[in-house]
């Protein structure tokens, strides 16, 4: 080749291959741009966020969102080292926010007798009596889950249709063993393990709890809401002598089996309700080691007033960076569960017309935690299931709120929001308090609403989530695991559908829009924890914690919606579950 033409030909070459990095290294508006980490493309991009269109792509660069885009536009920021899946048409959302659940608790779960499946009461006996079996001498055999509203038949006999204790302690004579209802408000213990707790028949009710017993005066077995404490006391007696290696051991098992459920359902955040101080030092000291598996956001429990004035600034954590770890919020609890007739009403039970509910934690003591909270500058969240329990949240909020004009942004937090009285749905938007509910509660609680309640009273203030949103509160979501499982899917589905696992659909009025389902499961329990500018939404410059579902749930049809699966959870900008 000619010397000029081979010389014009490499130059025209190097302009090419110049044009050409130039164009593969422009972003969307056409500036050069460094290569990112990860990039997912080929896929739908749903980003939660109305600044931000939807996109085919999405670029991630560290541990926060890059771009989103056309996976033309997003193929700019691939290079050589950038790791890109190909999402092969996958929805692409906000990673899912856990809106209230106990993390130790879906840990401890996993380590003892699951009774969520079993469909009646000899199930349950012939799983204990196989424990009892492998067990030794005097070592306690826990379980949960247990809901007798699920069960194929009432057992006979029974109070208020659950069994005498009889069965268990046959089968189980030489061990203690504590069985927790699925809602946590209730629990069934052998007669060996209310021997070590001192149950017996002239045992008093503790303040608000009850033990149950039958028509001669003896207990049943059955314990309901703060009488667990009692059988709990001796299980902690029976943990005493061990070191804090074991402690700390077990600690890191929990956290490791409650991150590992967690990841697998898309979950990347997560609202725990609550922990004492003791739990946050050790969050905390694996948060510093980067050992925490998913973001938490804790609230704080189980400490006295008094405690709390002295000590609560010494906890307060807000999160910078890529951290994993927050503490800003205070949890309280004025009532119990409907299911074990512990939820505070206004009326009586239609099942149980002598009562009312139970008052957990009287009100003075916790208008005296909203004091110290507001001064604090700490979020207030309180479990609130009855429509009387509702009623006095919002009249103690109100009368701290009225207290402390100066305070604003506040973001208090009624947990459960279950049962209303028709005059206080409008009061969660006029006093800016957030709706912290969980969907499936509802489908899983919805066949036996009517009978504690009656229809008048479940129609016109159960699960108002419609009602709710269009009086402009904010409504949040979650699974309250351990009570249930802690899938979003199954919750999401609960939202708009409102089928309930006998096939009945629960009032299907007050089911929110697939939109606002989403949000509910992302932006708005971001909002609830104060991080919606670092998570939530898939906005550039937010953290990467990102969801890759199979399918696309706000199109599919509704019965299709629970066949979702989780393929990827991504945390940070790194991948975490892969299905």
């Amino acid at each position: 080749m000619h010397a000029a033409r081979r010389s014009s030909f490499f130059v025209a070459a190097m302009v090419f291959t110049l044009l050409a990095g130039l164009t593969i290294a422009c972003g969307p508006a056409g500036d050069a741009v460094e290569p990112a980490d990860l990039v997912l493309t080929g896929g739908k991009v749903v980003t939660v966020d109305d600044n931000v269109p939807e996109g085919e792509a999405i670029a991630i660069t560290g541990y926060t969102i890059t771009a989103v885009g056309s996976s033309r536009e997003i193929s700019a920021y691939i290079g050589d080292d950038t790791e890109v899946i190909d999402l092969e048409g996958r929805l692409v959302i906000p990673g899912f926010i856990e809106g209230h659940g106990h993390f130790t608790g879906l840990g401890r779960a996993k380590m003892i007798l699951d009774l969520t499946k079993v469909t009646d009461w000899d199930e349950i006996v012939g799983m204990v009596e196989e424990a009892a079996l492998e067990a030794e001498p005097g070592e306690w055999i826990l379980g949960r889950g247990w809901h007798q509203e699920k069960w194929s038949e009432v057992p006979r006999p029974n109070v208020d249709g659950v069994p005498l204790h009889h069965g268990l302690t046959e089968v189980s004579p030489e061990n203690p063993v504590n069985l927790t209802h699925a809602s946590g408000h209730a629990s069934f213990a052998n007669a060996l393990a209310r021997e070590m707790a001192g149950i017996d028949r002239n045992t008093a009710n503790p303040d608000g709890g009850t033990i149950v017993k039958d028509a001669s005066g003896d207990p049943t077995g059955l314990l309901r809401e703060t009488a667990q404490r009692l059988v709990g006391r001796a299980i902690a007696s029976a943990g005493e002598g061990r070191t804090d290696a074991d402690l700390d051991a077990e600690f890191r098992e929990i956290v490791r089996l409650a991150g590992e459920e967690a990841l697998s359902k898309g979950v990347t955040s997560f609202h725990d309700a609550g922990s004492n101080f003791a739990t946050i030092d050790r969050f905390r000291n694996m948060a510093a080691a980067g050992e925490l598996p998913i973001r938490l956001y804790v609230m704080v429990r189980r400490e006295s007033n008094e405690t709390m004035a002295e000590r609560l600034a010494e906890y307060r954590i807000i999160p910078e960076g890529n951290d994993f770890l927050a503490v800003r919020s205070i949890k309280r609890q004025i009532d119990g569960a409907l299911g074990p007739h512990g939820a505070w009403l206004l009326e009586p039970y239609l099942d149980l017309p002598d009562s009312t509910g139970l008052v957990l934690e009287p009100v003075d003591d916790i208008k005296g935690t909203c004091e110290i909270a507001i001064e604090q500058g700490f979020q207030v969240a309180t479990h609130a299931i009855g429509d009387r329990a509702n009623h006095e949240t919002l009249d103690i909020y109100e009368e701290i709120f009225a207290a402390h004009p100066d305070k604003t942004d506040l973001r208090w937090r009624v947990e459960h929001s279950q049962h209303l009285a028709i005059e206080d749905l409008p009061r969660f938007a006029e006093l800016d308090v957030i709706a912290a509910m969980q969907g499936v509660h509802c489908t899983s609680d919805g066949p036996w609403v009517l009978k504690r309640l009656g229809e008048e009273r479940a129609e016109s203030g159960a699960y108002m989530w419609r009602a709710l949103i269009d009086s402009g509160a904010v409504v949040t979501n979650g699974t309250d695991v351990p009570v249930e499982d802690i899938d979003p899917i199954a919750s999401y589905y609960a939202s708009v559908a409102r089928v309930c696992f006998d096939g009945t659909v629960f009032y299907p009025g007050q089911a929110m829009t697939r939109e606002e389902a989403l949000a509910s499961y992302t932006i708005n329990n971001a909002y609830a924890s104060f991080e919606e500018d670092l998570k939530g939404s898939l906005t550039p410059g937010k953290l990467a914690d990102i969801v890759v579902l199979s399918q696309d749930i706000l199109t599919v049809p509704d019965e299709e919606i629970t066949n979702t699966r989780v393929d990827y959870t991504i945390i940070g900008g790194e991948v975490r579950y892969k299905r």
